[in-house]
């Protein structure tokens, strides 16, 4: 088999994004393993402009989104600072390509998390604020079995968007992995979770990007990001604009208006 191109990869990525085509498979290009995807991301960073990332997103940390998915396990994706929002931002519907929003929780980082294994108590160590987010994915793709894993998280796994709230000060003296969140959308629920359900507990989530593939291809974590510890309920899809509200237990709630 011939030599993979991280190049060739993001490339056809890039193309399929500005072209707005459904990504079935990057044929001969594909990356073949994880550590083959997150080469091909950090050359698509640069292609969008994005490097150094603004932060990462971790998806499908809950079981539930796992199955929901097909994946066996997290995946992490860049995330450009273009595009990471303020509460209360009101973005265009049709900016997005059949857009979903997710019930997500979010850290702001102090300190840089350098790359190799990480323990939950170092990143937690490095972690400033905490506080609800959404994070607004796009369905780009046609049958994930087909497209494959690495594929996906190549393609920065459905990453689009991701809104922030106020940061939550009370977050170390709380039981943090018992907070429920809620997703409401034109006033009404649409889904619930809590925040176990991210491997556990959200610094789970954490040091296990700290300690991922993607992580080490950017040379770590830095101060500054923001990091998207996962959602816990599956993808909203959106048909119609709407406005949209995140709320977890105790903490100031985040909104998105999709107009």
């Amino acid at each position: 088999m011939s030599g993979f191109s991280p190049e060739a990869a993001a490339s056809f990525l890039a193309e399929a994004r500005a072209a707005r085509r459904t990504l079935d498979t990057l044929g001969d290009v594909a990356p073949r393993n994880e550590a083959e995807a997150a080469a091909a991301q950090a050359v698509l960073a640069g292609l969008l402009g994005a490097s150094p990332p603004g932060g990462f997103k971790i998806g499908a940390t809950a079981k539930r989104m796992q199955d929901y998915l097909g994946l066996t396990g997290p995946a992490a994706g860049f995330m450009a600072g273009r595009d990471i929002h303020a509460d209360g931002v009101r973005l265009a519907f049709a900016d997005f390509r059949n857009p979903g929003v997710e019930c997500e929780l979010a850290v702001r980082l102090a300190r840089d998390i350098p790359p190799g294994l990480c323990t939950p108590a170092q990143a937690a160590a490095s972690v400033g604020d905490f506080m609800a987010a959404i994070e607004i994915v796009e369905n780009r793709y046609g049958a994930l079995d087909v497209l494959g894993t690495p594929s996906l998280i190549a393609d920065q796994v459905f990453h689009a968007a991701a809104v922030t709230g106020a940061p939550f000060a009370a977050w170390r003296e709380t039981d943090i992995a018992a907070l429920g969140g809620r997703i409401r959308i034109a006033g009404q629920e649409k889904g619930s979770g809590v925040a176990r359900d991210l491997l556990g507990h959200p610094m789970n989530s954490l040091a296990w990007l700290a300690s991922s593939p993607v992580a080490a291809v950017f040379g770590g974590l830095k101060a500054g990001q923001v990091v998207m510890l996962g959602s816990v309920t599956p993808p909203m899809w959106m048909d119609a604009p709407g406005a949209v509200e995140v709320a977890f237990d105790g903490m100031a709630p985040v909104r998105v208006n999709l107009a």
